[in-house]
């Protein structure tokens, strides 16, 4: 992939990195609705692989693929925030979730079950999931602002640039902490699908598979997990520890 002056073919390295867009790009739709086009986001993502052709130094000790995995998601999250393709109306509702979320958690000392929140927000339980459901990649953009994906994140965000602040970098390592508090303290189900989607890389319906509950099931725990864990990291608090009992079905 590299010319005679030792800099990356940039002819070279598209077509060898194209089909790496395309894998990034529907991992992001398979949490987004309808009305986002993949080949919007895949423009994106090419748009990031340009930039990460032009940006990278071998010397920072990186493999390519690793930084350029990070430009690209960064470009297509980009994409994504300048399109605002969410409703205000319903960005609105997933605060008022958060928010619940975050007060009840204070009052019963445990993450608050479906059927808590529904009547804290004064609406019935199918409303209130079927919010969940629309809200379908809202989360998605406002989470990876928090934090990526471990070690390569950090080097993506801090030893690329040249002005690197102490600061920053103390306060990511502290909202890495509260967000793996924030994890534990899910409640199971909330936690094998995260596990499920985010290492392991299944897809929606394959979640489903395995836990035995629909495709949409599976969005509306996603959701709501991603709701709880702004709910944590925005108030700058460690989640409340989970008290023993019966698991809940989905």
């Amino acid at each position: 992939m590299y010319n005679a002056t030792g800099q990356l073919d940039r002819e070279q390295t598209v077509q060898r990195f194209a089909p790496l867009v395309k894998r990034i790009a529907y991992h992001l739709m398979s949490r987004l609705p309808s009305s986002v086009q993949v080949d919007d986001v895949v423009q994106n993502g090419m748009i990031g692989l340009l930039d990460a052709i032009e940006r990278f130094e071998s010397g920072l000790g990186a493999q390519f693929e690793t930084y350029a995995t990070q430009r690209i998601r960064g470009a297509m999250l980009d994409g994504l925030r300048e399109n605002d393709w969410l409703p205000r109306s319903l960005r609105r509702e997933m605060r008022r979730i958060e928010a619940a979320i975050h007060q009840l958690e204070q009052v019963v000392q445990r993450a608050p079950t479906e059927s808590e929140l529904a009547n804290s927000l004064g609406m019935p339980l199918a409303d209130y999931q079927k919010m969940l459901q629309d809200a379908r990649g809202h989360q998605l953009v406002y989470l990876e602002d928090l934090s990526g994906d471990g070690d390569e994140d950090f080097l993506e965000r801090h030893f690329v640039d040249s002005d690197t602040d102490p600061a920053r970098m103390l306060e990511d390592m502290d909202t890495r902490q509260h967000l793996v508090r924030a994890i534990e303290a899910l409640p199971e189900r909330e936690k094998l699908m995260m596990g499920l989607y985010y290492e392991q890389e299944l897809n929606l319906r394959e979640i489903g598979e395995v836990m035995g509950v629909t495709e949409s099931r599976v969005c509306q725990l996603h959701s709501q997990a991603i709701a709880r864990l702004r709910a944590g990291l925005l108030h700058g608090e460690q989640a409340p520890a989970k008290k023993r009992g019966r698991p809940r079905r989905g």
